[in-house]
């Protein structure tokens, strides 16, 4: 039995295998239709999610299994005192594999170690979110054909942004990708993401607060919004909420081949004007997300079919 709680936890080959698998999801659907009958997959979501639990359920039903589902904590037994332990431990009575959100950094972790079945984590707290990752790179190699040789920006909130982080880890296996770090002086990326995978990887990486500046040199644009469940202090969330919104005069100085990404939600970090421009690919990422839980499912669950 396998877990993933961490990017790191799958191999550089594992991922282009994930991402084949997706691929072939996309070009031929029906023959995974029946991959997981008889299957059931738990979402045990502590914080609110849209995109990720809906995609890790549509995933599920599309290749032919079920879903039993916990969409808010204060409805669980974790609003009684039960540990995610324990909760991990009871619904691996009741279902085939796990996928849990929860605000704390490393408690599916602690889930993964106590469940008797296999464990996603879809996002704790500000540490990662593999499976976003995922849908990342499934994005970027299929709009920009690769995922070496990429100048890449990361804007917004660097510091709580555990979309980033997961990304920034898978990125630092490909080589030649440079990183471009936009953000301002309060939401810069944790020294320990950028000492122990930019630096460690001896991955080229400069840092801005200037989107303008970096606008020109991009191949991929990831903006990221400034997250208001992240801070403790109201009066810094609202002066740093608005540091950056990608507009379309400011899409004019990019590369006409540049791609602009977003975990979403977005709130106001892009303009609805940007929707319409052939770059803005944060609605197919989303699309993408779906194809590439479904491949680690089968993945996890040892249910590929025949290629």
């Amino acid at each position: 039995m396998r877990s993933v709680i961490d990017i790191t936890d799958l191999s550089k080959e594992e991922l282009y295998g994930l991402i084949d698998t997706a691929n072939d999801i996309i070009e031929n659907p029906g023959k995974y239709a029946h991959a997981c009958a008889g299957k059931k997959l738990a979402t045990l979501f502590f914080e609110p999610s849209t995109r990720t639990r809906m995609s890790f359920e549509a995933a599920m039903y599309e290749l032919g299994g079920s879903v039993i589902s916990m969409t808010d904590g204060a409805s669980s037994s974790a609003s009684k005192g039960e540990s995610v332990s324990d909760t991990a431990k009871i619904v691996s009575c009741y279902a085939d594999i796990i996928a849990m959100r929860h605000p704390k950094e490393g408690a599916a972790l602690v889930a993964a170690k106590a469940a008797t079945v296999p464990v996603i984590n879809a996002g704790d707290g500000g540490h990662c979110h593999p499976t976003q990752t995922l849908a990342d790179l499934l994005t970027i190699s299929r709009e920009k054909g690769r995922l070496d040789d990429l100048t890449i920006g990361l804007c917004g909130d660097l510091k709580f942004g555990r979309t980033v982080h997961s990304l920034i880890n898978a990125m630092s296996r490909y080589e030649n990708v440079r990183l471009v770090l936009i953000s301002p002086e309060e939401l810069r990326l944790p020294d320990y993401v950028y000492n122990d995978v930019i630096v460690k990887n001896g991955m080229k990486c400069v840092q801005t607060s200037d989107l303008s500046w970096a606008l020109p040199q991009l191949d991929v644009l990831y903006m990221t919004r400034v997250q208001r469940e992240r801070f403790f202090n109201e009066e810094d969330y609202l002066r740093l909420k608005d540091s950056y919104i990608l507009t379309p005069e400011k899409m004019g100085h990019a590369k006409p081949d540049m791609i602009v990404m977003h975990p979403l939600p977005r709130v106001n970090e892009i303009s609805v004007k940007v929707d319409d421009d052939p770059r803005a690919c944060y609605f197919k990422q989303a699309l993408y997300g779906k194809y590439m839980r479904e491949a680690l499912i089968l993945s996890l669950l040892s249910a590929n079919p025949e290629k």
